[in-house]
């Protein structure tokens, strides 16, 4: 990706402000600081990857992406979660094992998010090649007194310590009332969450404590701290994580090292379908793969961000409709961008202060707690005043390249991608593209009409305009065209 003197501002690393789900407060990224490191909780295995976790990590990689654009380092570490009791009974209905279970929705999600063109991690961990940091992790929380042993497993000992409950803003008693706690009579008290829990079932693995597996809470304190180290930048994940999962990661972690986890907690508002949370557990979920194939990675991407990414996000199909009809209008100010051939119209002046005003309007609005709906508006302006000034015939093949330097960006930090094609497949439309317009002149609209159709199975849509017809490649599916 090229940096451009007319967008690459210089700006200071603390105007990057995100919002603190610990304190509550929009605070600065770092100080002075151009390395920053992440960990996002990934998905458990044990079913398809749905649109409520691809709006979580598609924020994520426009995070990621917008603070790579601006010149940090980042350190980008998201886990799987491969061992777990739903991964089991899933394993035992399918007839298969728990290895072959995770590895089967492994590469569905990297099948998934490669083509919802998510950058993949540094590092993907899985709890099963960790089990070594998980016992030393525990054996330490043993040492320090956090943690004690029943013949059921290992338990981190809540009231130990001190602060619980900071990140969910609850007293031990609400978290008790509001919370589905494990019932065993063997812990001291209700919160009290397991470290590693003696079983039978595979898989399993020998510990001082009884053969067993880890619990799911330890599993991500163990890896980000073995890829992170003691206290990093960023913990990421879907609002429903709060509690218990990261407010437990906290207090074993601390409880641990005795330092500070995390600087930042982001969490990302749930997607709903139906008024209720999407979820593999209710069953109700739409698939990434089916979302793929009926509306493109494009559309999804918008729809993942076109709310702000703390605010709730409600599934339907108008809404994905309406997304797509956004892209649409990105797709065609591509499309005039690349057939813009006019040696004068728009001077050049013009269309690099609208360029300039559009980057300043989207940067402004990413560094602000990455507010996305501000940032699309201002793309989306941009898009207009493309479209508009083609429509009217005054696109200018240089005041085009110009436009071009900052939109190109703009969609490279959303992780949207503009259809290729090649000089064969362009020379091919075209030639069909001018045979169809030699039809409408002679008012033979039926063999005109034969033309756009078969255009419309290569995924071409033209636009006509009195004066001339521009077309396109999509990636919406002809279906929703």
């Amino acid at each position: 990706m090229s940096k451009s003197s007319t967008t690459r501002r210089s700006i200071s690393d603390q105007s990057v402000k995100v919002n603190n789900s610990l304190t509550g407060e929009v605070e600065p990224l770092a100080d002075g600081r151009k390395q920053i490191s992440i960990y996002v909780c990934g998905v458990t295995v044990y079913d398809y990857s749905h649109v409520g976790h691809a709006r979580t990590i598609v924020v994520f990689d426009v995070f990621r992406r917008y603070l790579l654009y601006k010149g940090y380092k980042v350190l980008f570490v998201q886990n799987f979660t491969d061992v777990d009791d739903r991964i089991i009974n899933r394993a035992r209905e399918m007839g298969v094992s728990t290895q072959q279970l995770a590895k089967k929705f492994i590469d569905q999600y990297f099948s998934d998010f490669d083509s919802l063109n998510v950058l993949r991690a540094d590092f993907h961990p899985r709890p099963t090649e960790q089990i070594a940091e998980i016992q030393n992790f525990i054996q330490g929380l043993i040492d320090r007194g956090y943690a004690y042993q029943t013949p059921s497993g290992v338990y981190f000992e809540v009231s130990k310590f001190d602060g619980y409950g900071k990140l969910s803003k609850k007293t031990t008693s609400e978290l008790i009332a509001g919370a589905r706690v494990e019932v065993d009579p063997t812990k001291k008290d209700p919160l009290d969450f397991a470290l590693w829990k003696v079983s039978a079932d595979e898989p399993n693995w020998d510990s001082p404590w009884g053969k067993g597996r880890p619990g799911w809470h330890i599993e991500c304190s163990a890896m980000s701290l073995k890829y992170l180290g003691e206290t990093f930048d960023v913990h990421g994940g879907g609002q429903d994580l709060i509690f218990p999962h990261h407010e437990n990661e906290i207090a074993q972690s601390e409880a641990y090292t005795g330092k500070e986890f995390v600087r930042i907690w982001m969490h990302v508002g749930l997607v709903n379908i139906a008024g209720e949370r999407m979820a593999k557990s209710l069953r109700n979920y739409v698939a990434v793969h089916q979302a793929l194939k009926k509306w493109g990675s494009n559309v999804i991407r918008l729809f993942s961000i076109l709310s702000h990414y703390r605010s709730p996000l409600e599934f339907t199909e108008t809404a994905f409709e309406r997304t797509a009809q956004l892209w649409r209008l990105i797709e065609n100010a591509v499309a005039e961008i690349q057939s813009a051939k006019r040696k004068g119209g728009l001077a050049v002046n013009k269309a690099r202060t609208a360029a300039e005003k559009a980057y300043t309007e989207f940067d402004k609005a990413l560094k602000n707690d990455l507010n996305t709906p501000d940032a699309i508006g201002a793309l989306m302006r941009l898009v207009k005043f493309v479209n508009k000034t083609a429509s009217a015939d005054k696109l200018s093949r240089e005041g085009a390249k110009q436009i071009w330097k900052v939109l190109e960006k703009m969609m490279w930090v959303f992780g949207l991608q503009a259809p290729s094609i090649t000089a064969g497949e362009r020379g091919e439309v075209e030639k069909l593209v001018e045979e169809r317009n030699r039809l409408r002149k002679k008012k033979r609209f039926s063999e005109a009409d034969k033309i756009r159709q078969t255009l419309r199975k290569k995924g071409i849509e033209l636009v006509d305009s009195p004066n001339r017809t521009v077309w396109r490649k999509t990636t919406v599916p002809s279906s929703e065209t």
